[in-house]
């Protein structure tokens, strides 16, 4: 008996900001991910604070911005869409520019350049006969939202990004199935610039920012210890919690209109799956990884329950945060419920009740280590086995399909003399995964797909660089934009060939 349904829809995942490159071309504007700059090996770039989004706009002649760059998939979609053919992929898992059809996010109309483009894309998928699965909002912005109202923290965003995303239901309903709406949408909570454009020491959501008053600072640099030395809190929760909402409502008002208007369409959330150990078997711990679990789970709650779970207005009232509720809000998340959970899973987390070393709750790097499991170079715990257990519990609680969008495992790599990478642990890694999935499907989990992270080399979130890498393709390309960025197969390339021709039968 197989292990995988004879439809499984194996491939990989990607996200138009770390491969499509094509910085401005053709009429493109530029994200808030655009001002993203490198700072260095291993040094974790995607917080920003004012003085960083300052810098970036000021000094941007003479900063390293690798996300406009990308891979160039921009200009070489024909030859990575092949590769992937070439492996059996059943699915792709793509993004869409906001800023490639509305430069601004303000446009009347979209640019028709940037139309066309994507419209070139799901042809030469379908011409493999590659299901597109793409996601509307993969964390990118017009960066002017950044500007006059700090991202998704006003609600000023709302209509821009629902205009935004209906069309591309109605341009491209006949190409594609599977939409997501937001990438990992918990980590407008975890890194709130990276998830909601939010700058979390501005003086306020809708205060002008003073360029004038601009003069160079220190970097800060974080190195994995915690949160940045000037992190509020109060503010912190206050503002990622309200951009959450009105991601949320942004959200069930695209899924409300897609079941409306493209009934073929299926339409998922997307959220960072962690899975929680107490450090102890004391009950405070226990509970605390409880706690930790349900605000897991607040991010599929609200988007495929459609309300608030009770705990979390609680919550809300306890730590003093005063959400601005949108009007028939209520009304608008019963209407949107989403038609199957999607996530990311790379790694398990340990807690603590200890007020002295308790990390911030829904934080999504952690610094507290199991000592039953290995680690990756990038300090990611390797755990197959909570995927398996958190599968069954999304299973009991949701009761919906789970599709896997992203898995994988990060490494500094470099292409051999031979014009190949040996990647043996990127093998081990996925190939322990691919069996704890089977393993949830023979508990009667209903998993349609898996796509892991980074199929071909991209630009890290983390790092904003092309050291880390994930892919089964090399990329020639450093973390200064050097190389010939032509592409060269590893040896989890083959693997993984023979996984999908064997529907993951065979993962020797």
């Amino acid at each position: 008996m197989a292990r995988f349904p004879e439809d499984f829809l194996w491939g990989g995942a990607t996200s138009a900001a770390q491969i499509e490159g094509g910085r401005c071309e053709d009429g493109k504007g530029l994200s808030h991910l655009d001002y993203v700059y490198y700072r260095g090996p291993k040094r974790p770039c995607n917080f920003m604070l004012l003085d960083d989004y300052k810098k970036a706009r000021i000094e941007e002649a003479t900063l390293n911005f690798p996300n406009r760059r990308g891979i160039d998939f921009y200009h070489r979609y024909k030859e990575d869409i092949a590769l992937l053919a070439e492996m059996g992929f059943k699915s792709f898992r793509m993004s869409v520019s906001w800023t490639r059809l509305f430069p601004t996010g303000k446009e009347e109309k979209p640019n028709p350049e940037g139309v066309e483009f994507y419209h070139n894309v799901f042809r030469e998928l379908h011409k493999y006969g590659i299901e597109p699965l793409v996601t509307m909002i993969h964390y990118e912005m017009p960066y002017g939202f950044v500007d006059e109202g700090n991202g998704w923290e006003t609600d000023m965003i709302i209509p821009y990004a629902v205009k935004y995303m209906k069309f591309l239901i109605d341009e491209y309903k006949g190409e594609v199935k599977y939409w997501l709406t937001f990438n990992e949408i918990n980590m407008v909570n975890a890194v709130p610039f990276l998830g909601g454009g939010i700058i979390l020491d501005r003086p306020g959501p809708t205060s002008k920012i003073d360029f004038d008053s601009y003069t160079p600072t220190p970097e800060i640099t974080f190195e994995r210890k915690g949160p940045p030395p000037t992190a509020n809190f109060a503010r912190w929760d206050q503002a990622s919690h309200q951009a959450l909402h009105h991601q949320f409502i942004a959200s069930a008002m695209v899924v409300k209109y897609a079941h409306e208007t493209a009934p073929n369409c299926l339409i998922g959330n997307m959220f960072n799956l962690h899975h929680l150990y107490p450090e102890t078997s004391s009950p405070k711990d226990a509970y605390r990884a409880h706690e930790e679990t349900e605000f897991n789970m607040l991010f599929c709650d609200v988007m495929a329950k459609g309300y608030y779970p009770a705990w979390m207005l609680s919550w809300y009232k306890k730590h003093n945060i005063n959400i601005k509720w949108y009007d028939n809000y209520e009304e608008i998340l019963a209407n949107g419920k989403v038609d199957f959970i999607s996530l990311s899973y790379y790694l398990s987390t340990v807690v603590t009740a200890d007020p002295a070393r308790q990390e911030k709750i829904g934080s999504f790097i952690r610094f507290l280590r199991n000592k039953y499991l290995e680690t990756s170079d990038f300090g990611w715990q390797i755990d197959p086995i909570a995927l398996r257990i958190s599968l069954n519990e999304l299973r009991d609680r949701f009761n919906l399909p789970i599709y896997i969008v992203e898995n994988g495992i990060g490494a500094f790599e470099e292409l051999g003399e031979d014009k190949t990478v040996h990647d043996d642990y990127r093998i081990s890694y996925l190939r322990s995964h691919i069996e704890a999935i089977a393993d949830a499907i023979e508990d009667g989990v209903d998993v349609i797909g898996y796509t892991p992270w980074g199929c071909i080399d991209l630009v890290s979130c983390s790092l904003v660089s092309m050291s880390k890498r994930y892919g089964f393709v090399y990329v020639d390309a450093d973390d200064e934009g050097n190389g010939t960025y032509d592409r060269y197969r590893k040896d989890s390339f083959y693997w993984y060939k023979k996984v999908i021709a064997s529907n993951g039968e065979d993962l020797d």
